[in-house]
């Protein structure tokens, strides 16, 4: 009886910690991000954003994500579970005209192609993943 009594109590210590793990995790994608770097492009991430960086922000209460493509703005539904995250919802994209070439285009795409996220241990670097690849890399603003 004794031992059935302690393992119950083990087991939910174990379950509450895993809980407030996750939850932490969330807590830390909450807010504004700018984008540092972008895998696959042959031209400079400089030649890409040669006048503002992309940014990104995270609204884990009202489910939305936002931000900017450094020329346009987007908005859309966040879809996040544990550390997969699903950009490939439809989002709301304004339409300017925009003279810096591909860089629009290529954040959106590598975006889309994103399916899991991991942030470091000081909270300060978001890096968006496909697969084993860091597809993106995000700085806290």
């Amino acid at each position: 009886m004794v031992k059935n009594i302690l393992a119950l109590v083990f087991l939910g210590v174990v379950l509450v910690s895993c809980k407030c793990k996750k939850a932490d995790t969330a807590v830390t994608l909450q807010g504004n991000w700018e984008l540092n770097y972008i895998t696959g492009p042959r031209i400079a991430f400089d030649g890409l954003y040669p006048n503002k960086k992309p940014t990104i922000n995270f609204d884990l209460k009202e489910n939305r994500v936002s931000g900017n493509t450094s020329c346009n703005s987007f908005t859309g539904k966040l879809v996040v579970d544990g550390n997969k995250i699903d950009f490939t919802q439809p989002m709301v994209l304004t339409k300017m005209m925009c003279l810096d070439g591909q860089g629009e285009q290529v954040f959106i795409n590598t975006l889309q192609k994103t399916n899991t996220y991991s942030i470091t241990d000081d909270g300060k670097t978001l890096n968006l993943i496909s697969g084993d690849i860091a597809m993106m890399r995000f700085t806290k603003k």
